[in-house]
């Protein structure tokens, strides 16, 4: 509703019906209070309304300005009087009999004017000034009786006595600030400042505390019953205090229409105690110096109910002599009935309609037909009742004003009413029905009052009303043999009614109990046709041996049909029979069984779960040993809980550390992820549908389908979003607009398209302020992209539509963290520029595309298969250094990090070591495989250790690889070697060279096990162009080589340099494994003259790997023949405390070989520690 204006003041008529306002537009609206439609404008003020009301038979509204108050009708806007002027009027307030109403003005006092002619009727003048704030409205209250005025001002409220003419005041708790008031016409609520006081009407003294506030009062209201005061404060805050438990009970009533009585009568009344209700009423009567009209016909009901009639007429009589009300003439009339009086009675009745108030007439014609009904015109009783009860729901009824009324509305009334006259006919098939209705329309919260009236003035009974027709109905279409019927309405009275009413009521639970094993042979027959039929579905039984009694219970047959609804799928039928079968019988488990099976089929999972465990709860408290021993058939929720926690847990161990959650754009931990799963519906269905034994394939599959996330594989492009910048943001979709923050919002959305809920990207989800996060991350980020659902490569310099060859020609081919985020992934989906599929292959992870992969195996030169099915395992070191020598890195220790998953290592990274980076990798590969095929390269020499490169450029050169010697070669080699070398000396080189254990690292150093060829001449052949010089060495064994380098070697012989042949694992053969000790058991140290303290003793096993079909001595010719071939030596000068560094040579330095003339003295097998 939008009255369009500031509203200055609002009312609502008693009935219901109307809602008034008025506003700083000068106007009044009357609004419909049930559809929130304008009714009426009144337009006729010239100045904002400042106060309304509306007389309490809602057919007058008084309306006041600054200085007119108007009268005039809420449906028509006809005004009933000019208007009247009352200058600064701020407050104007109807009479309860709406025959008066009064005006308060700021400056000018109050005054009432009589509705009628507007004549005034009492003026205060000045001395009634309120000085309350211009802006603000005077409250004014009636006394319930009219006889008294209320008027609120700074410090005081004025009270006047209306009949006397004579006005006095009282000093309030609070005397500067402004003033409300509210009254329930026996105590008045007064408001100023921070606090309210409370004063009783009569005395006019206050009762009760104070109640203070922190902050101050701007308005007040009280409940209609005046049990509850609600205070408006300063700072957007309201409180609500319950006043009963600050005054006396006198101070409110009940609510009950027409009939007033104390707390203690009324208790005894409702409890059916009319003796000591009549006891308690005499003692009022006694005590009262002038007895109300109320009490003496409260009296007169309570003794007609004792039969004590003659007595119950004097009350009545006496109680409109006093004061003539609707009460009194009913007393009277139910007094006359029970003399047997009917015609009287009626008469009698009718009179009460002569001095009620109007809301109160379409009770009163309800009162009247259950006089005609207990007068024994019955059918016309019903007649009557079913008319009003149809004109109620008439919504062209304009005076079907009940229908608003706060406690209850007379039309469910009427309906009740219906159905115990309908059961005292006998005739429960149509009060059922009726009482339904009525039940469905009744306000849960709160009783109906105008069923306790009629209770107390008639004696009817509407306690437990529906189970006790139904139970009468049941009874009498049993007897008719009806009995499908009669299931129907048993089912009812189970599945309406509140659990306590069937356990807590004895006679009702008897009753069923009774009811179903009088009936239990015919209901069981009964049950499977009706239950078969296209009506209810299939039956089918419940399978428990243990519970199959020879005559079934109720519960039995209930479970029964409640498998039969779950079984065709319709799961809330099926529940409807498991409530049922618990309500009958909660201490029987296999109701809760039933109940879990139709709410997980209902996907209500958190309800299955509970149901479930109250079945085991039951399982496990039974008396029944049988029973008991069924438990180990079950798992409980729990266990099921601490098997997924297991799974979930592994699964996250190797999941990224943050992800985004592409629904929201946040990001999510391990715990937050947890949480969001187990709150979500695959969860708790993978919960609920585990009951009897762990399936820890599907825990594992559905666990890893929610986890599942997806990573992202790009080429950096300048400020990309970070973590701090989506944390700030708390979203991703929260960014500014970038096309970098929008590249990220695409890989959420693709994500999100191809069915997942998580993704990664190496811009935002690292927090690289934290190194211990930032190092977890470098080094499990193969492992990442191994395990993930799926990896989204975008290639933002790849136009759309793309062509063949623009993926490999493209920035991501180039940078070195993209190597692993090819070849790791499973699956891998390749986007152009504008987020399209590459070559528009869609549908189809694009390692299974051939086109794609062909065309990166055409590039990066290694078979498709290997890369579709990456292992760090199928390829060599070697071959993986190569793919990475054409990467790059805008950080430089990022060459070695982004390898650390393909060589499975186990570097810590540590930003700011620089070319270190690669040391580390590069010494880690050696001491974990023995392999030093890492140190053929030729360039610069690193800083980490001279055997090193100091780039990985070096290795996309192809090193010299000897010739494989086989066959007819072999044999040849061997034959030389026979004539030329005996078997002691082969056999000794064949020991020197099997007793050399791996190369590995130390502090930096290299321990490289190696044949040693010593330098005995060096010489420069001629200066090259720029720095590099040719040397010619000669070199013991090997005759003359040369070579060149940048370096400038020392010719004389103070430094000693040699060549060393370093390639042990070739020479050794296929029978070599690089991480095994290859040694002879009876190796004997060399005596060569050269051999020294770097010669290397250690004892070990006799051979590598056994080769039965050959000798020892043929196996030492086989070695040695392969040590003769040529090779590429390293270049070693040695340092002045004895430890060497590699001499850089520009080219690989490339030996002849020894071919077959190869003695033992020239083969010096030795350990070298290179700097």
């Amino acid at each position: 509703m939008s009255g369009g204006h500031c509203i200055y003041s609002i009312v609502v008529s008693q009935d219901g019906r109307w809602i008034v306002s008025g506003d700083w537009g000068n106007k009044v609206i009357v609004w419909n209070a049930v559809t929130h439609e304008k009714a009426l404008e009144f337009t006729e003020h010239k100045n904002p309304v400042i106060s309304v009301d509306i007389s309490n038979d809602s057919t007058k509204i008084a309306s006041a300005d600054w200085d007119t108050v108007c009268i005039f009708s809420p449906t028509s806007g006809v005004r009933f009087l000019h208007p009247l002027t009352h200058y600064e009027v701020r407050g104007v307030k109807f009479s309860p009999d709406g025959s008066r109403f009064a005006t308060a003005s700021h400056e000018y006092g109050f005054r009432i004017y009589s509705t009628q002619n507007g004549h005034i009727l009492f003026d205060s003048g000045l001395n009634g000034s309120t000085r309350n704030s211009l802006w603000e409205s005077i409250p004014l209250y009636w006394s319930s009786d009219g006889e008294q005025l209320f008027v609120a001002a700074i410090g005081k409220i004025i009270c006047l006595d209306v009949l006397k003419s004579w006005s006095s005041e009282w000093s309030i708790h609070e005397t500067q600030s402004p003033v409300s008031i509210v009254s329930n016409g026996r105590f008045i609520a007064c408001s100023a400042g921070s606090s309210v006081s409370l004063w009783d009407c009569v005395s006019r003294k206050q009762v009760g505390s104070l109640i203070s506030h922190t902050a101050e009062i701007y308005s007040i209201a009280l409940s209609p019953s005046g049990g509850c005061l609600a205070c408006g404060l300063k700072g957007e805050k309201m409180t609500i205090h319950n006043l009963r438990d600050v005054l006396p009970h006198k101070y409110f009533d009940h609510d009950l229409p027409l009939i007033r009585v104390s707390d203690e009568a009324l208790k005894s009344w409702t409890q059916d105690d009319p003796m000591n209700a009549e006891m308690l009423l005499s003692e009022e009567i006694k005590s009262a110096s002038s007895p109300s009209h109320y009490v003496l016909a409260n009296r007169a009901l309570v003794r007609a109910r004792l039969k004590h009639f003659t007595l119950a007429m004097e009350d009545a009589a006496q109680s409109f002599r006093i004061r003539p009300s609707p009460i009194s003439y009913i007393a009277m009339a139910v007094a006359l009935l029970g003399e047997g009086d009917r015609e009287g009675a009626l008469c009698t009745f009718d009179l009460a309609f002569h001095d009620c108030e109007p809301c109160d007439n379409r009770f009163l014609l309800l009162l009247k037909l259950i006089l005609v009904f207990e007068s024994g015109n019955q059918e016309e009783a019903i007649k009557r009742a079913e008319h009003l009860a149809n004109r109620a729901i008439n919504e062209n009824d304009d005076d079907a004003t009940y229908l608003y009324t706060q406690a209850c509305t007379l039309y469910d009334t009427y309906r009740h009413i219906l159905a115990v006259m309908h059961m005292r006919k006998g005739n429960y098939g149509r009060a059922v029905p009726l009482i339904e209705r009525a039940k469905k329309l009744a306000s849960m919260d709160k009783p109906c009052l105008l069923l306790k009236t009629i209770s107390l003035i008639f004696g009817w009974s509407f306690s437990g009303l529906d189970i006790v027709a139904q139970q009468r109905l049941c009874e009498n279409l049993y007897a008719e043999e009806r009995t499908v019927e009669a299931l129907e309405i048993l089912l009812n009275i189970i599945r309406t009614s509140e659990d306590e009413e069937i356990r807590g009521n004895k006679e009702t639970a008897e009753w069923i109990a009774g009811f179903t094993k009088k009936c239990a042979t015919t209901l069981e027959h009964v049950g499977d046709e009706a239950f078969g039929s296209a009506k209810y579905g299939y039956g089918l039984s419940h399978c428990s041996a243990v519970l199959a009694p020879s005559t079934p219970s109720l519960t039995d047959l209930l479970i029964k049909w409640s498998s039969a609804r779950a079984a065709k799928g319709l799961w809330e039928d099926a529940l409807q029979f498991a409530n049922d079968a618990v309500k009958v019988d909660p201490s029987y488990p296999w109701g809760y069984e039933a109940k879990h099976v139709a709410l997980h089929g209902a996907k209500r999972y958190d309800g299955a779960i509970d149901a479930f465990k109250l079945m085991l709860h039951v399982i496990e408290q039974s008396h029944d040993p049988a029973v008991k021993q069924l438990r180990k058939n079950y798992i409980s929720p729990s266990d099921m809980i601490a098997a997924v926690d297991t799974v979930v847990r592994r699964i996250l161990k190797s999941s990224p550390l943050i992800v985004i959650d592409v629904a929201t754009g946040c990001f999510c931990d391990g715990p937050e992820r947890t949480r969001i799963f187990k709150a979500g519906a695959m969860f708790k269905e993978l919960v609920s549908s585990m009951t009897k034994e762990l399936d820890n394939e599907r825990i594992l599959r559905v666990v890893a389908s929610f986890f599942a996330y997806v990573m992202f594989s790009h080429a950096w492009q300048g400020n990309e979003p970070s973590f701090q910048d989506v944390n700030v943001a708390k979203s991703v979709w929260n960014l500014p607009d970038s096309s970098l923050n929008h590249k990220l919002r695409n890989l959420c959305k693709e994500t999100h398209r191809l069915g997942y809920n998580w993704a990664w990207s190496d811009t935002c989800c690292i927090d690289k302020t934290t190194s211990s996060i930032l190092n977890q991350s470098l080094t499990s980020m193969y492992k990442w992209y191994s395990d993930s659902a799926a990896t989204l490569v975008f290639l933002s310099g790849v136009e759309h539509p793309s062509k063949p060859g623009d993926l490999t020609r493209s920035l991501w081919m180039t940078r070195a963290w993209t190597l692993q985020e090819l070849l790791a992934p499973k699956v891998i989906f390749f986007y152009d520029s504008e987020w399209q599929p590459y070559l528009c292959i869609t549908g189809l992870n694009h390692k299974e595309c051939r086109e794609i992969m062909q065309e990166l195996a055409d590039a990066i030169k290694i078979p498709h298969g290997t890369i579709v099915t990456f292992s760090p395992d199928d390829l060599g070191v070697r071959e993986k250094l190569r793919l990475a020598s054409t990467r790059n890195a805008m950080v430089e220790e990022d060459v070695a990090y982004s390898l650390i998953g393909i060589f499975k290592s186990d570097i810590r990274p540590h930003y700011g070591e620089g070319a270190d980076a690669l040391g580390h990798l590069l010494e880690e590969i050696v001491a974990r495989s023995g392999e030093v095929t890492v140190l053929a390269w030729s360039g610069k020499s690193s800083s980490y250790n001279s055997c090193l490169p100091a780039s990985v450029s070096v290795y996309s050169q192809t090193p010299y690889n000897p010739p494989s010697l086989e066959g007819e070669v072999m044999e040849a080699c061997i034959t030389q070697l026979r004539g030329k070398l005996n078997k002691q000396d082969s056999l000794s080189i064949y020991k020197r060279i099997n007793s050399l254990p791996p190369a590995r690292f130390a502090t930096r150093r290299l321990h490289l096990p190696c044949i040693v060829f010593p330098v005995r001449g060096l010489v420069i052949k001629r200066t090259c162009g720029g720095n590099e010089k040719l040397y010619r060495a000669r070199v013991s064994g090997l005759g003359n080589v040369e070579f060149t380098t940048t370096d400038d070697l020392p010719l004389h012989k103070s430094q000693k340099h040699i060549f060393v042949h370093a390639w042990i694992r070739h020479i050794r053969g296929p029978s070599d494994e690089v991480t095994g000790a290859v040694f002879d058991a009876d190796f004997v140290s060399d005596s060569d003259s050269d051999a020294g303290s770097d010669d290397f003793v250690c004892p070990s096993p006799l051979d590598a790997i056994p080769m039965p079909q050959v000798d020892r001595y043929t196996r030492a010719l086989q070695m040695i023949a392969r040590l003769g071939q040529p090779f590429n030596a390293l270049l070693l000068l040695q340092q002045p405390n004895g430890e060497y560094k590699r001499v850089a040579a520009d080219n690989e330095i490339a030996i002849s070989g020894l071919g077959t003339d190869i003695t033992s003295r020239v083969i010096r097998a030795k350990v070298l520690e290179i700097l």
